[in-house]
C-alpha cells in the first residue's frame, strides 16, 4: 500500500508542465483607452508618440492660457479614447493630469468619460483625486465617497480629509465627520469648506452662501440647496457643468485659411496675397509677409518668381524655443499625430496663450502634414485675424 502511494506521488511530480496552471500578472490598464469617440480624432492618434513628451506637456494644458483654437484642439486631443503613448498611457499620474486638464479646459463630461471606469485608484492618490473631483462635479457623490473610503495611500492629505468629512456627514456619521473635519482644519483651515461641511453635519441652521470653487464645494452647495447661480469664482469644470453641455465643435467656420486648403482657387488667393504684400507700406509689410508664410504652411505653392520675393522677407521671427520647433518638425515628418498636436499646444502654452505671428506657420504646417487639417485651419485663421488679414 505504501509503495502505491509513493508511486502516485512520483507520477504527480512528473506531470507535464503543460498541465500546471501558470499565473501571470495582469498588465496595467491603458487609461487613454477610456474617453470619448466623438472628438473627430482617429483611433491611432497616439501611435508611436513619445511617452515622456506626453507626460511633460499634458499637465501644462490645464495650467496655462491657450488660444481658442488651441483650447479646442487640446480638449479633443485629451478626450479621445485611443491607446495612449508608450508608457504614458499606463501611467496613473499622467492619467490623472489628463482628467484634471480636461476639467480645467471646461470639459467635465469628457473628463468623466475618461475617469468613470478608471481603476487601480486606491494606491494612486493623484489619479484618485482627479476621478473623485470629476465625480463630484457630475453628481456621482457615491463614487467619490467610495474612492475616498478605499484609498490606502495619502489618506491624510487635506483633500481626502475634507472629502471624507463630507462623506461621513452624508452617511449620518456626524461624530466621525466632526472629528475628521477638525483634523482637516488643523491641517489647513478653509473657512468656506468648514462652513459648508459643518452645515451638512449639523443638518440645520443657516449654511451661508453657495461656493463653487471646486467639485467638493459644488457638491456641498447642491446638497444644501444653495443658490449656485449666484456664486462667483467657479472652477472651469464646475462653471461648464452649471452652464450646460458645450457643442463638440466650438470654433467658427473656416475663413481665409479654408480657402487656402482647397485646391480650387488656391493659386489665385496666393497671387492676391503676394500682390498685397508687395504693395504694402513699410509699416504693414511685416504683417503681410507673415500671412504669406501661413498660406505656404497651409499648402500654397509659390512660383519661381514668388519664391525669389519670399527669400527677401524680413518679418520678425517667432518666440518659440528652437528645441520645440525641432521636435515639432521631427514629429510631423514621422506622421505622429498626437505628439505633433501636443508640441503645437506646448508652443502656445509657452507663450501664455499669445504666440507671435511667426510662431503660427510651423504649427500650421506640422498639423496639416499629419492630417489634422481642421486644427491647422483653425490655427491659421486665428493668426490671420491677429494679423488683420482677410
Amino acid at each position: 500500500m505504501r509503495s502505491l502511494a509513493l508511486a502516485a506521488f512520483a507520477l504527480l511530480l512528473a506531470a507535464p508542465a503543460a498541465a500546471q496552471v501558470e499565473v501571470a500578472p495582469l498588465a496595467a490598464p491603458d487609461y487613454f483607452s477610456l474617453g470619448s469617440r466623438d472628438t473627430g480624432l482617429p483611433g491611432d492618434l497616439w501611435r508611436d508618440s513619445s511617452g515622456p513628451t506626453a507626460a511633460a506637456i499634458i499637465p501644462v494644458l490645464g495650467a496655462r492660457p491657450l488660444t481658442p483654437a488651441a483650447r479646442d484642439l487640446a480638449w479633443r486631443l485629451l478626450a479621445t479614447a485611443a491607446v495612449g503613448p508608450e508608457g504614458a498611457g499606463r501611467d496613473p499620474a499622467v492619467a490623472g493630469a489628463r482628467i484634471q486638464s480636461l476639467l480645467a479646459l471646461g470639459r467635465p463630461a469628457e473628463a468623466w468619460a475618461a475617469a468613470e471606469r478608471a481603476g487601480n485608484l486606491s494606491t494612486h492618490p493623484a489619479l484618485a483625486e482627479a476621478v473623485a473631483e470629476t465625480a463630484l462635479i457630475v453628481g456621482d457623490d457615491d463614487r467619490a465617497c467610495r474612492i475616498a473610503n478605499d484609498l490606502s495611500i495619502g489618506r491624510g492629505e487635506i483633500y481626502w480629509l475634507r472629502l471624507r468629512a463630507y462623506c461621513e456627514a452624508r452617511a449620518g456619521e456626524t461624530g466621525t465627520a466632526q472629528l475628521t473635519l477638525t483634523l482637516a482644519n488643523e491641517r489647513q483651515r478653509d473657512p468656506v469648506v468648514a462652513r459648508l461641511v459643518g452645515a451638512v453635519i449639523a443638518g440645520a441652521g443657516d449654511p451661508g452662501a453657495a461656493s463653487v470653487r471646486s467639485g467638493l464645494e459644488y457638491s456641498l452647495s447642491r446638497r444644501l440647496a444653495l443658490d449656485i447661480a449666484a456664486a462667483k469664482g467657479a472652477s472651469p469644470g464646475v462653471a461648464a457643468m452649471i452652464a450646460g453641455p458645450l457643442p463638440s465643435q466650438t470654433l467658427p467656420d473656416p475663413g481665409l485659411a479654408g480657402r487656402f486648403v482647397r485646391p480650387e482657387g488656391r493659386a489665385a488667393e496666393f497671387d492676391a496675397l503676394i500682390w498685397r504684400t508687395q504693395a504694402a507700406d513699410s509699416r504693414a509689410r511685416a504683417r503681410h509677409e507673415a500671412a504669406v508664410l501661413l498660406a505656404i504652411a497651409l499648402g500654397a505653392t509659390p512660383t519661381a518668381e514668388q519664391r525669389a520675393a519670399i527669400a527677401g522677407f524680413t518679418a520678425p521671427q517667432g518666440a518659440a524655443a528652437s528645441g520645440r520647433l525641432a521636435a515639432l518638425d521631427l514629429a510631423a515628418a514621422a506622421g505622429l499625430k498626437g505628439e505633433t498636436a501636443l508640441l503645437a499646444l506646448a508652443i502656445v502654452a509657452d507663450a501664455e496663450g499669445k504666440p507671435r505671428p511667426a510662431d503660427y506657420a510651423p504649427m500650421v504646417s506640422a498639423l496639416r502634414r499629419v492630417g489634422l487639417a481642421d486644427a491647422a485651419v483653425a490655427f491659421a485663421d486665428e493668426a490671420f485675424a491677429a494679423l488683420q488679414i482677410e
